[in-house]
């Protein structure tokens, strides 16, 4: 990754944090902000209310908030290139894969049963689980040597039974009150998030990005075909298995912190695709600082929307991705029917 990008994206990701710092339903100025930040790790008697409550503000609702976006951005425009460059195909991505079906389930399900609360960590590791067994499902319905297509068909066929596994389980929500909880969670949103929350789920993306990025010499070399790739020493089922054990744990976590916010690891790599090139170990850390910018930005157009009641940042991604899905589709048709 160039120079010249990495500084546009991070210019581009610390703009969007310095915004989402004042941004909020209560107007703060910069100067409440600013005291509420040096106050934050010793707050003194002399210390005024309104800096106080600044500081409770900007501690425990907007950075948990911002934290949330960064993670989870970063984590699913990893997962994302990973896929695609495990897969070839520009198409493959987390959601539309059965990952994120799969990692909801298993969530859903232990927040249906009140599992969730016994442990803080519980809800992490079960989508993380859920992820695994989507994965497993995917590759045990296209069997051995399958094509790529077939592969992403059967991602599709995943997601879409897991997608009524949860409509199942939320219409026997023991009261609409829980149903509604659960949709909400599942609609995707950065907001109401505690730092906690945060600490314990956190680790298991960082576990994820590490074994993702240390692939980055097995995807550039799976450019040219496993046969070459063999040839140049990987061992390609363990290889295989990193990348998707590490997709797992990216896409499982964040599941578990934001519910499903899809089409990121879509966007993201053919954003950056052009500029990076096709080198993986370029285009993997891009796509992870470049999904942090994407999901912070989201948020705050969420954020700065006149709507009666807050959108969920999931939404929004879901009605930019699906016409940018589309317009993929169409130009894989057009490409294909110029190479007859």
């Amino acid at each position: 990754m160039s120079i010249r990008l990495t500084s546009i994206l991070l210019s581009v990701l610390i703009l969007g944090i310095a915004l989402a710092w004042g941004t909020g339903e209560v107007a703060l100025p910069w100067q409440k902000l600013w005291s509420a930040w040096l106050g934050s790790q010793t707050l003194t008697p002399e210390a005024t209310g309104e800096v106080m409550i600044a500081e409770i503000i900007l501690l425990e609702i907007r950075l948990p908030r911002i934290l949330f976006a960064i993670t989870v951005g970063a984590a699913l425009g990893l997962a994302g290139a990973a896929m695609q460059g495990l897969l070839r195909n520009p198409l493959a991505e987390p959601s539309i894969m059965g990952i994120s079906g799969g990692a909801a389930v298993v969530s859903v399900t232990l927040l249906y049963f009140g599992i969730a609360l016994w442990q803080s960590w519980l809800l992490p590791l079960g989508a993380v689980f859920g992820s695994l067994l989507s994965l497993a499902l995917v590759w045990f319905i296209a069997g051995r040597g399958a094509s790529i297509t077939t592969l992403i068909l059967s991602g599709v066929a995943v997601a879409a039974f897991f997608a009524g596994i949860v409509a199942l389980l939320l219409s026997l929500a023991p009261n609409p009150f829980a149903m509604q909880e659960l949709n909400f969670w599942l609609l995707g949103s950065v907001a109401n998030r505690d730092i906690v929350q945060w600490y314990f789920q956190a680790p298991f993306i960082f576990l994820g990005a590490f074994l993702v990025l240390a692939s980055g010499r097995y995807l550039q070399a799976l450019t040219l075909g496993e046969e070459t790739a063999s040839t140049l020493g990987f061992h390609i089922v363990l290889r295989r298995w990193q990348v998707l054990i590490g997709c797992a744990l990216l896409v499982g976590a964040s599941v578990a912190m934001t519910g499903i916010i899809g089409f990121i690891g879509l966007i993201v790599p053919h954003l950056l695709r052009s500029s990076v090139g096709s080198d993986p170990r370029a285009l993997l850390p891009a796509s992870a600082l470049g999904g942090a910018c994407l999901l912070v930005w989201a948020d705050l157009f969420v954020r700065w929307l006149p709507t009666p009641q807050a959108l969920q940042v999931g939404v929004i991604l879901t009605l930019l991705g699906g016409p940018f899905f589309l317009a993929l589709i169409l130009k894989e048709r057009i490409d294909w029917g110029a190479k007859r």
